[in-house]
């Protein structure tokens, strides 16, 4: 950021340097302090006192030159010797062993006796008081680090707001691919922090609020930065989980600290991530109407309130939740603006791709177009993932260039998950597997609103023995009901095939008739595809503001209609599943040896399935049905 660097900026840089100075010198000081205290003590531990033997001490004394002894707690003897020309010497000698004439000896010789117990030795006083005065440097340094920028004793009401510090490559909008709209809408914001005034002049107000709104993964938390390094404005960022602790009153004060470094830094971008952490509905909790998320919501709607315009001060908020947002937050004069940041299309997940591959080395057999036609609804962080992935695939196979075998495998890791090749599954199973897999196979190729096939395998990938799945040849938004009732025939596609050829059906069809019956009870009761019942929505859902989770799907139609409902789901997956087994029956010999080439081969593709079957090649201008 253009004013980082600043030592004036109230930021956290400089004052976290500053404070790292101060405890440095305070480390040396302490270091200094110590080495000299022990070169102190030593010095004096060099006394000027002689030692001598305790046999020179006994001539001493016959001689007559002792002076005076003192006997310190009957082991260690220091007196002082008497020079001819009158000097005095101090000497020390230890007793080895008792001694019982030793006294009458000294009084004979007229020595002055006196006793005493041993003085202790200042280096032995420090030894013992220095884990102490290391513990009141440890006391003092923790206090200093809990203290932090303010000079209060404890910081929790102090804001966790972090300032965006990007010193090398900024990210900009150039590296958000796709989200043109979402950009469009928030380089006005960009505008009006480099030069207000053009706004200011003409009497307009810039919103401030921006609230960014989309699924997980779609780059909210990406364009917020890119805003950071487009505006060149002091950015901080914090989520909306930090503000709630389990103080009461730290919310409301971390959200008042928030803005006021807000208004010191202005002009500035706040940014809070996962706003539904803390802005969710008041009065919809199970803590009663003044829990702590209340408070700190009522603190943070009276800050926004209070901001002026001119401050230069914008708040940028992220959530993928914004049906459950306090209504007070989404009122005009707070969070104004809704930028709405949607799962990317089909030319946006190719440009995501395309953006992602420039940091790794790709094969020139890599069509980006097609792996972005073989990702519908994924995200910029699926894709990016996927990415990875792929060169993760290359790396096992020490390859120096991802290709695109690589991109197929790490996509259908993701899509179904990672292959079971190990798995051990008797012939019979396995055989049945095939043909019910060939039943959903061979019906995409017969029913006119049908994808188009990508890829079929009898290898378990994840909780599935196998897998039919096709790919979309254009994006598409809403879907038809000739399109709905193929593919719920195509998920009853396996089950058919299992009946037609053992007149009898396994397991395997679980998750494809849970997924027909989810397809008929939506065109029923949400889509108004029935005949019978209409244009009319059944059975409204019940969701809890505070869990953010459907729990219960509220009743609102009688009993008669209940049974029509039931009836209506049922005469659908019927429909549909003789209409599979029809065309089975019809031709039961391409699924016959559809089955033996997969129980062969393990996976086909659309072009081997078309070869083996006798269809021509698709043509994708005039469509993918070429036999009616």
């Amino acid at each position: 950021m253009g004013d980082n660097n600043n030592p004036n900026k109230n930021g956290n840089g400089p004052r976290f340097g500053k404070f790292q100075f101060n405890n440095r010198i305070a480390l040396i000081s302490l270091l200094i302090l110590v080495v000299f205290f022990i070169f102190f003590f030593m010095y004096n531990e060099k006394s000027v006192t002689q030692e001598i033997s305790y046999s020179m001490f006994i001539n001493y004394v016959n001689q007559n030159v002792v002076d005076s002894v003192k006997i310190i707690d009957q082991y260690e003897i220091q007196g002082t010797l008497k020079g001819k020309s009158g000097e005095i010497a101090l000497f020390r000698t230890t007793i080895p062993y008792p001694d019982p004439d030793l006294i009458k000896m000294l009084r004979e010789k007229s020595v002055k006796i006196s006793g005493g117990a041993k003085n202790v030795s200042p280096m032995r006083v420090f030894i013992e008081f220095l884990p102490w005065i290391l513990g009141f440097f440890f006391i003092w340094f923790m206090f200093r680090q809990v203290q932090g920028n303010g000079n209060k004793a404890f910081s929790f009401g102090k804001s966790k707001a972090k300032k965006y510090m990007d010193s090398g490559k900024k990210i900009t909008f150039a590296d958000v691919a796709g989200q043109e709209e979402a950009k469009y809408e928030l380089e006005e914001v960009v505008e009006f922090l480099k030069s207000p005034q053009k706004y200011v002049k003409l009497g307009a107000k810039i919103p401030k609020g921006v609230l960014l709104v989309g699924m997980p993964g779609t780059g909210k938390t990406l364009l917020a930065k890119a805003i950071a390094g487009e505006a060149n404005v002091a950015f901080f960022h914090m989520s909306g989980s930090d503000f709630v602790e389990m103080f009461v009153g730290v919310g409301a004060s971390r959200v008042r600290d928030l803005f006021d470094q807000g208004r010191k830094n202005a002009p500035c971008i706040l940014f809070i991530d996962e706003l539904d952490a803390v802005g969710r509905t008041r009065g919809a909790g199970y803590g009663g109407g003044h829990d702590e998320r209340e408070q700190t919501l009522n603190q943070m709607l009276v800050e926004m309130d209070g901001f002026d315009t001119k401050d230069g001060v914008i708040i940028l908020a992220a959530t993928n939740r914004p049906d459950v947002l306090d209504p007070a937050l989404l009122r005009p004069g707070r969070f104004d603006r809704q930028v709405v940041v949607d799962m990317p299309d089909i030319k946006e997940r190719e440009d995501i791709l395309k953006l992602h591959a420039k940091n790794i080395p790709v094969d020139s057999n890599v069509d980006f177009s097609r792996i972005a036609r073989a990702t519908p609804g994924s995200s910029g962080a699926d894709i990016a993932n996927l990415v990875n992935e792929a060169a993760l695939f290359a790396a096992r196979r020490n390859k120096t260039k991802v290709d695109m075998q690589d991109f197929e495998d790490a996509r259908d890791k993701s899509l179904m998950g990672i292959a079971r090749k190990s798995k051990v599954i008797e012939e019979d199973e396995k055989k049945m597997t095939a043909y019910h897999e060939a039943g959903h196979t061979i019906l995409h190729y017969y029913l006119k609103n049908a994808d188009p096939l990508h890829k079929v395998t009898i290898i378990p990938h994840g909780r599935a023995l196998g897998v039919a799945f096709s790919l979309p040849e254009h994006e598409s938004y809403s879907k038809s009901k000739g399109w709905l009732l193929d593919r719920i025939t195509i998920a009853m596609g396996g089950y058919a095939a299992e009946n037609v050829i053992y007149n009898q059906t396994s397991t395997g069809a679980q998750n494809d008739i849970s997924q027909a019956t989810e397809l008929a009870r939506k065109m029923v009761c949400q889509w108004g595809m029935s005949d019978v019942l209409g244009p009319i929505a059944y059975g409204q859902k019940e969701e809890p503001i505070f869990i953010g989770k459907e729990i219960a799907q509220h009743k609102d139609y009688s009993e008669e209609t209940a049974k029509l409902i039931d009836d209506e789901i049922k005469n659908i997956i019927d429909e549909c599943r003789k209409k599979a087994e029809a065309l089975l029956n019809e031709h039961k010999d391409k699924l016959a040896l559809l089955a033996d080439t997969l129980f062969k081969k393990e996976t086909l593709d659309d072009d081997e399935v078309r070869k083996l079957l006798g269809f021509p090649p698709r043509n994708k201008e005039k469509g993918d049905k070429v036999v009616s």
